[in-house]
């Protein structure tokens, strides 16, 4: 898939193999921090529900609210990032930060101390700029003692100025909410506002202010299946008070129930949980509580050989007796390897889960760290993978007249851990030496041409294993009952399918209707496959086109290379004086992911981007797919990739390593180890590529 394709380095490089062994090849997740999980802004641009693949790119897919008919925001604008849920704010006279003045002048007792986490500042000071920031946290801290005053300061307001960005303004919202519970965000005409939240100040009167911080830290963060505890009550009539303010003011968004809770001295006592209410179309929850296996969630880390990740979730899923949707992932993990990953499972037990691990290990999986969650994960929601990799049989390319071999290998991991990578797509993510290609079925998809998109995912590989002879069945009989008697259980996917084409027949109808039955996840996959496939050859073009230099028509990010924006806005178009002024370099240039949500270069390579799609008879595909709900909004994903933490060593017998040093050989028996980082969505393969200058 990368023959002929461009590398950014200029070194000879060197031969070898990889992957001879699972061993030789091991990936480990580096995952987010677990305090960092519920934050809307590591959403991934591929996450399960329709947003694209890599966390790299710039998504532009907002995050998806919990409920579609939650009530309005605080603020006025539909842009808003969701605030505490109440009617929509006329909003008073504007006052900017002068009607604080006042508020200067009071000295109360136990004044409250607002100090924001480093984390939290650096992001309200990048949002704002760190002098407006501080300005905004004076005010809080004004305004919190002004209440702890009984002061009157509900029409106090303070200006943040025109906020034009609609993304920023999102950002901005949840920033401010996590960060001080207490205020509310209203946006007229781009300008935002902030001012105190009367919700909050009256729950204060109703419990501490450390419940009423958390409760509202929970509305704002809108985790799907979180619950929030008040602490225990025993005062029935307190207890119907704080329920009846929850049903008045959020009753459409939340519900409450009191459940017993054994104190410290094994006394019971009541306290009162809320958890935002199911949406409208999911199935009735069982009765009996809260505590249901739909709301269970056990975590635990994958450790896979010479598996795809969805194979073992289907051998998972097949001896649980579970949906494979009831799994979440951050990423798929590379076969001809050894992976591991954190997973996360619904409506299991972690008692449940430990009883099939001894069954596990036969199919070349094991199942470590199992405990309980609160929540499931979203793909790309990793800070990256690790990779332990072993070369064996190095020797020199064919064209290579050198005798010093080691020379060669140290000179092209330096070269590359200086100057980076092209950030292609590796081989795996289509399909690496199968008959049909993931990226064909995603462009069936996309061209609603669903009979061939699952005569495709049916196509057969050169072998007469029982999975190929049923694929090899089907096509040749169309008799899809018949074939899901010959699957293997595990082939979870290849059987839900079969089971809508059952019923419904191989047409269009019934063709849609088994690409429903698979997760939405599994569905867009597909699609993804063909967006970077495109993203491939646009990177391989642009590079041979222009080179490591920017150009006019070049797309970068505007601010700093942070990969967390995620708008059209911060995107931004090289000018012709900007080209001449060597205003960027080729690390700052990022290509789109097809959809449609995003901008081409005005160069060359956006010509390009249109005549490939219309080669493939997309020139009018809106990159959406209403029959199977999928919706491709497109994201933007850096041409170079930098490799971190890269360290190596050659390694064999006292003799060969002799050899080696001395020039003697060509070739010999020493293997190289390397180690190093990659961000999400970039592929070790695509790095050793470059590395070693040959392809795999």
């Amino acid at each position: 898939m990368l023959h002929s394709f461009s590398y950014v380095t200029e070194h000879l490089g060197f031969c070898g193999t990889i992957k001879n062994s699972p061993s030789d090849f091991i990936v480990t997740e580096i995952e987010v921090p677990e305090h960092m999980r519920g934050d809307s802004r590591a959403e991934s641009p591929q996450e399960i529900h329709e947003a694209p693949l890599e966390r790299s790119g710039l998504c532009l897919q907002q995050p998806k609210k919990l409920r579609a008919d939650q009530p309005a925001a605080v603020c006025g604008s539909r842009d808003c990032g969701g605030a505490v849920p109440g009617p929509p704010e006329t909003g008073p006279a504007r006052a900017g930060g002068d009607c604080c003045t006042s508020l200067n002048k009071m000295h109360c007792e136990n004044e409250p101390e607002l100090k924001c986490s480093p984390e939290e500042a650096n992001i309200l000071d990048s949002l704002l700029g760190k002098p407006r920031s501080e300005l905004l946290s004076k005010f809080a801290y004004e305004l919190k003692a002004a209440w702890n005053c009984n002061a009157n300061a509900s029409a106090c307001e303070f200006s943040l100025g025109p906020i034009l960005d609609k993304k920023n303004r999102a950002d901005l919202h949840s920033a401010i909410r996590q960060e001080f519970p207490f205020l509310v965000t209203v946006t007229k005409d781009s300008e935002m506002t902030v001012k105190g939240n009367a919700d909050y100040r009256e729950l204060c009167q109703l419990v501490t202010e450390k419940e009423a911080n958390d409760f509202f830290k929970f509305l704002d963060a809108k985790l799907e299946n979180s619950t929030f505890s008040f602490e225990p009550d025993g005062n029935k009539e307190h207890r119907k008070v704080v329920h009846h303010f929850i049903s008045r003011k959020f009753g459409k968004l939340l519900e409450t129930k009191s459940f017993t809770v054994t104190n410290t001295n094994d006394q019971p006592n009541m306290s009162i949980i809320v958890r935002f209410r199911e949406k409208s179309w999911s199935r009735k929850r069982p009765t009996g509580g809260l505590q249901e296996n739909q709301d269970l969630y056990t975590a635990f880390t994958l450790q896979k050989e010479n598996l795809e990740t969805l194979e073992a979730i289907g051998f998972l899923a097949s001896e649980l007796g579970i949906l494979i949707s009831d799994f979440s992932y951050t990423g798929i993990k590379d076969k001809k390897a050894i992976t591991y990953q954190p997973m996360v499972v619904k409506k299991v037990t972690p008692e449940r889960l430990k009883e099939i691990g001894s069954r596990m290990e036969k199919k070349g999986m094991r199942i470590h760290n199992i405990h309980s969650a609160c929540q499931h994960l979203r793909l790309g929601q990793l800070k990256g993978n690790h990779f332990d990799i072993v070369v064996r049989d190095l020797k020199h390319h064919s064209h290579d007249s050198s005798a010093d071999l080691k020379e060669r290998i140290c000179e092209a991991i330096e070269k590359v851990k200086t100057k980076g990578f092209v950030n292609y797509y590796g081989p795996q993510r289509f399909g690496q030496g199968q008959n049909v290609q993931t990226d064909q079925i995603g462009l069936a998809l996309l061209n609603e041409k669903m009979v061939e998109a699952v005569k495709l995912f049916f196509t057969p590989e050169d072998t007469d294993d029982p999975v190929n002879k049923a694929k090899r069945y089907f096509l040749q009989t169309e008799d899809a009952k018949g074939t899901l008697t010959m699957l293997p259980e595990f082939k979870v996917r290849e059987k839900m399918m079969l089971r809508a084409l059952n019923r419904y027949g191989i047409n269009r109808e019934g063709c849609t209707k088994s690409w429903l039955n698979i997760p939405h996840s599994m569905r867009i996959f597909y699609v993804h496959a063909y967006c970077s496939k495109i993203w491939n050859e646009a990177a391989s073009y642009r590079l041979k086109t222009y080179g490591s230099k920017v150009v006019e028509g070049d797309l970068v990010l505007s601010e700093d290379n942070n990969e967390n924006f995620s708008v059209n806005d911060k995107v931004h178009i090289v000018t012709a004086s900007e080209e001449s002024a060597k205003k960027y370099s080729i690390h700052q240039v990022v290509l789109p992911m097809v959809g449609h949500s995003i901008k081409y270069p005005s160069n060359k390579v956006g010509q390009w981007y249109h005549e490939r799609l219309s080669k493939d008879e997309l020139q009018m595909c809106k990159f959406r797919v209403p029959p199977l709900q999928l919706n491709i909004p497109g994201c933007y994903r850096p041409i170079l990739k930098n490799v971190q933490n890269l360290s190596y060593f050659l390694e064999g017998s006292e003799k060969e390593l002799k050899r080696i040093e001395d020039n003697y050989l060509n070739e010999s028996k020493v293997s190289l180890h390397i180690s190093f980082d990659l961000d999400p969505s970039c592929y070790a393969t695509v790095c050793l590529r470059e590395i070693m200058k040959c392809d795999f």
